[in-house]
């Protein structure tokens, strides 16, 4: 592939809903453009784009893709993003790198879930966009019913740039608006013919709305236009531009991937109408640099490292330093990526994306360039929503676990890791149940690490509602010296204290020697941290030494420790033990369209409503108090509830006592994996 100057190059995020054609417009791309011989199909499994293993197995887009193309004497870059909601990681880090988006939508649909998703985080990029509305020949599909989508949920910015000629079977090319030419598409070409006579009402009365939203980006052209001057073509094109540019106009273009038609309109609007990497480079920046964007990590392959070049040129064969982690960093060869096909390139010039492979030090948001270079800004991922505990299959595999789940969040920061020191667990967050599901699957395919995923365990505390006295007796005979202790513990309810566990000793009269009192007070706390009922931590008790015996000969600290033991068993059962659990403090954001739903749903999971107020564009947040054991699947409820429109935040709160019920299903639970075990 030639190398580009930054003005010839487009840096494209194509995003959507899943299930809109993203990954099939990018194949046909291909085609139209030459690069390849024939149209990929994601459905058999032989697209360019989808070529990840886990990708064609579900037939969807699940990692962002580099899907580079030439065109009318420049490059573009597509950013291929999934479209579910799971992988909004890699959207995110598509977005960060391009200079443009392309919103695809399906025609049968309009504007979706995923469409809204993607269009607030293109917003958040400031991003110019162009759509196109795909699927036109499906059966009941209208142009006129999407672009009503399209305009209802972003307003009258949103413009057509082409219409379709005929519709759903009959679909067979489109008209530009602007020059006022009509297209009919066979294999990769696309034929200039006259506009149908039954079209011209239709076009002009688009047209009529293509200029007035153009112009508001040029107060001279607005003039012209209000004056009742037929504005050229040149300007109009010029208008459309600037204001695609400034984010005033978003051109919408029709079109079907599966019959190619309208594709090549699309990259021809790509080309005349979004901003090059020139145009959208950031001040300041100078000598080289370059910013990480992508990691995968390979065992066979080694880590490849995708990073796009802001300024100077980065070159194969050559050392950078790595800003972010102040190391150093020898390159080889360099490589512009198609899917998983690799082409060597002598440089990566300013605006433009590449790989390169077996860099040591070097990460997903790393800034590269000299040493006096500044970071560029990180890249702003989601928060993880759903997380599961995980236990390795064999001893084999817990051997190398760690290894791989840390090369795992490499490859992906969305995903994070973390051990629970309270129950001992291996805790993976992601972005939802599938997002986990996939990466496990990719860790056993890659690394040859087989895991169970469970739902994690609820942190439970137990504690103790009366007071109460028991002793705690342990005698034990055999040959030489025995084993004897004998303890009185008194237990009651630890109140208007930070500390969770209070010690006394009261022991007057040596009836228990000092030497002694150690080892009852470590058998106290170390029964207490096993629990008596389910096998949780005890909290907020106060324990107390009141009276006890010993033998000359057979006592020690020892068996002190073991009738602590006894003893904290005996005491607590008649102090009213019972099971408390971690409330969560919800704060959730839904459509008002879903608030009696939610409200519903969250009736049943035990919540107390704290308050509900509007936030903006009819979005409504709640905040509740909610038991954690209740919250579990709480991403997957709420994208099932909402349609993957509402969102949630939560953090500890405190602990509450467990309703009688729900406690004695957990201690029995408990006790029939003891008894399993």
């Amino acid at each position: 592939m030639n190398v580009y100057r930054t003005e010839q190059i487009r840096n494209i995020a194509l995003i959507a809903h899943g299930g809109s054609g993203k990954t099939s417009l990018v194949d046909v791309a291909l085609y139209d453009s030459g690069a390849v011989t024939r149209i990929g199909k994601v459905d058999e499994g032989t697209s360019v784009s989808d070529s990840d293993p886990d990708e064609i197995k579900r037939r969807m887009s699940i990692n962002l893709t580099v899907i580079p193309t030439e065109w009318r004497g420049g490059k573009i870059n597509f950013l291929d993003t999934p479209g579910y909601a799971d992988f909004s990681g890699e959207v995110m880090a598509a977005l960060r790198v391009a200079d443009a988006a392309v919103v695809v939508v399906s025609a049968d649909k309009g504007a979706e879930v995923g469409t809204e998703l993607v269009w607030k985080y293109a917003n958040e990029h400031e991003l110019p966009r162009l759509i196109f509305v795909n699927k036109l020949d499906r059966e009941n599909t209208s142009y006129d019913n999407a672009l009503a989508s399209l305009r209802s949920h972003f307003g009258t910015r949103v413009a057509p740039l082409t219409i379709p000629i005929g519709e759903q079977s009959a679909l067979s090319g489109v008209v530009d608006l602007v020059s006022g030419k009509a297209y009919t598409f066979s294999g990769d070409k696309a034929t200039p013919t006259d506009m149908p006579a039954n079209l011209a009402d239709a076009a002009a009365r688009y047209r009529e709305q293509l200029v007035e939203t153009a112009v508001e980006s040029d107060d001279d052209l607005m003039s012209k236009y209000l004056e009742g001057e037929e504005l050229s073509e040149a300007e109009l094109r010029h208008a459309i531009k600037k204001g695609v540019a400034e984010r005033t106009l978003v051109p919408v273009l029709a079109g079907s991937c599966a019959k190619n038609i309208g594709v090549q309109t699309l990259l021809d609007a790509i080309t005349d109408y979004l901003p090059s990497a020139a145009e959208r480079m950031p001040a300041g920046a100078s000598g080289v640099t370059a910013f990480v964007f992508k990691t995968i990590v390979d065992p066979q392959k080694g880590q490849q490292t995708f990073f796009r070049t802001y300024s100077g040129s980065v070159k194969s064969d050559a050392h950078i330093f790595n800003v972010t982690t102040n190391t150093d960093e020898r390159l080889g060869q360099l490589f512009s990526m198609r899917g998983k096909t690799q082409e060597g390139v002598a440089e990566v010039p300013a605006g433009d994306i590449g790989a390169v492979v077996k860099l040591s030090n070097t990460h997903t948001g790393d800034t590269l360039g000299a040493k006096e270079t500044q970071p560029l800004p990180p890249i702003h991922l989601p928060k993880a929503v759903f997380t599961a505990s995980v236990t390795a299959k064999t001893q084999t595999d817990l051997d190398k676990m760690g290894t791989a789940l840390a090369r795992l969040t490499e490859e992906d920061p969305t995903l994070v890791v973390t051990r629970d020191p309270e129950t001992a667990e291996t805790l993976v967050s992601g972005m939802g149940e599938s997002h986990i599901d996939i990466a496990l699957e990719r860790m056993q395919r890659r690394f040859g690490v087989e895991v169970i995923k469970h739902d994690r365990k609820v942190p439970y505390r137990e504690t103790i509602k009366k007071k109460a006295k028991a002793e705690g007796r342990h005698k034990k005979q055999s040959g030489g010296h025995g084993q004897f202790a004998d303890i009185w513990l008194e237990v009651e309810p630890l109140v208007g204290s930070e500390e969770t566990y209070v010690f006394e000793n009261k022991i007057v009269g040596g009836v228990v020697p000092k030497e002694y009192v150690p080892g009852v007070e470590k058998g106290v706390a170390d029964s207490l941290k096993q629990g008596f009922i389910a096998g949780c931590p005890m909290v907020h008790i106060r324990v107390a030494l009141v009276d006890g015996k010993y033998h000359p000969v057979d006592s020690s600290s020892q068996a002190f420790e073991v009738a602590a033991h006894i003893g904290m068993k005996e005491v607590v059962a008649l102090a009213n033990p019972v099971l408390l659990e971690p409330i969560m403090t919800a704060v959730i954001e839904v459509p008002e369209a879903n608030m009696g739903d939610i409200n519903s749903d969250l009736n049943t999971k035990r919540a107390r409503i704290l308050g509900m107020e509007s936030v903006s564009d009819g979005i409504q947040r709640i905040t509740a108090q909610v038991p954690m054991a209740e919250m579990l699947h709480y991403a997957t409820d709420l994208r099932s509830i909402t349609q993957g429109r509402g969102t949630f935040t939560m953090e500890l709160s405190g602990y509450e006592e467990v309703p009688a019920h729900i406690q004695q299903e957990i201690v029995e639970a408990y006790k029939k994996e003891r008894g399993e075990k």
